[in-house]
């Protein structure tokens, strides 16, 4: 049995499932555009899709917005005009919130338009995360990105002249390929624009992806520690702060959108594939929901209530596993409190497992505070499994 007192902040995610090309390492729910991309349409279900999910969050009010995908910025400024319109006459908006536009630089050079980001940020979006990956032009061939190193660098500065002081840069190391220098040279680069945020992570290979068919050499171990530990040193350097596995923020900038994924709070999904958390205090629940994967099913689907793929209603244990997955990601830590207030649980639930982390030495813990010690950040994936659920472990 869950005791909540109060829901979690709430944000919204807007899942966008096209793309221009699948890339090879991508594991999202994306999909290549073959045909004229059916704009209006997609933005008709999406709001039919909303308006049925209502009764799901009746008076609660939403801190962030994030249009993900695939690739979001393939859709027209008008039309993301209409949908955050829309949002805001249906939901109840913090008038500060957080709205992101993932945006990839090879959607930018439209014909005839000159400042796409400049209307994006009319249409009322105050944050963009840019997906560069890298500047090198070798390592963007072998990703499969539809943008050069060139646009790249034309993107961040349409960006910054477009009047965003909020922005995240995309990129990736240990890439196919790649040496030490060409991956710092890269995080060198990035920091030259001097972004309010970077995120800055290892490529993985994930499965069902072509990359995971035909894995390509990468870096060894030895070498990924040493990009991650100089990498880690360049940024410190500049004034960064990190504040999660692979997000790097100067003051004040940190992703309020991620920040609530990672503090198991709530957020509401809608799209072809988006995955939703629920907390409803009345009836002591935490509910995930997930949507029609496929795009042309999804828009088949969204003005009824088949757009919903499938849902689950948590157990206590599964509650307690996923908090940790998220929270422990923070290179901080968080409040003991904070477990009881998102799960509705006791932290007493999981002390054999914290004792045997503090053991271990990944994890230290005070009566007010948790946090994984920088030996508990290298061993993660051995810590967030220490909570487990029994008939979840291998």
């Amino acid at each position: 049995m869950f005791h909540f007192q109060a829901a979690p902040p709430l944000s919204l995610y807007i899942h966008f499932p096209w793309c221009v090309r699948k890339c090879p390492y991508c594991d999202f729910n994306s999909h290549a555009v073959k045909d004229e991309l059916p704009q209006k349409d997609y933005i008709d279900a999406l709001l039919c899709d909303l308006e049925q999910e209502l009764p799901r969050i009746w008076g609660r009010r939403v801190s962030s917005v994030f249009l993900g995908g695939g690739t979001p910025s393939l859709f027209d400024p008008e039309h993301m005009d209409r949908l955050l319109g829309s949002v805001r006459a249906l939901l109840s908006l913090n008038p500060d919130a957080e709205i992101t536009l993932e945006a990839n630089p090879g959607t930018l050079a439209v014909p005839g338009e000159h400042n796409r980001f400049a209307e994006y940020r009319d249409a009322g979006i105050n944050r963009v995360s840019l997906g560069i990956q890298s500047f090198d032009e070798r390592m963007l061939q072998r990703l499969g990105r539809v943008h050069t190193s060139s646009e790249a660098h034309a993107a961040i500065e349409l960006l910054q002249r477009s009047g965003f002081s909020n922005y995240n840069l995309d990129l990736m190391h240990g890439l196919p390929g790649q040496s030490e220098a060409q991956a710092l040279r890269d995080l060198a680069i990035a920091m030259d624009y001097q972004p309010p945020h970077l995120s800055w992570y290892q490529l993985t290979i994930e499965p069902n992806t072509a990359y995971h068919a035909s894995p390509p050499a990468l870096p060894d171990e030895d070498q990924l520690a040493a990009i991650q530990d100089r990498g880690t040193h360049l940024l410190i350097g500049h004034g960064y702060q990190h504040y999660e596995v692979s997000a790097w923020a100067r003051e004040a900038a940190q992703c309020r959108h991620n920040l609530n994924y990672w503090r198991f709070g709530d957020y509401l999904g809608i799209g072809a594939g988006a995955h939703d958390k629920i907390t409803n205090v009345p009836e002591q629940t935490i509910t995930r929901r997930w949507k029609q994967k496929h795009p042309i099913r999804y828009l088949e689907t969204a003005s009824g209530h088949d757009a919903v793929g499938g849902e689950r209603v948590l157990s206590r244990d599964d509650a307690a596993f996923e908090f940790m997955l998220n929270a422990l990601r923070l290179v901080d830590g968080f409040p003991t409190a904070l477990f009881g207030e998102r799960t509705g649980l006791p932290i007493l639930m999981v002390q054999p497992q914290l004792e045997a982390a503090v053991a271990r030495g990944w994890l230290e813990w005070d009566t007010f505070h948790l946090r994984p010690t920088e030996h508990g950040q290298h061993f993660l994936n051995d810590l967030v499994g220490l909570f487990l659920p029994d008939d979840h472990a291998a």
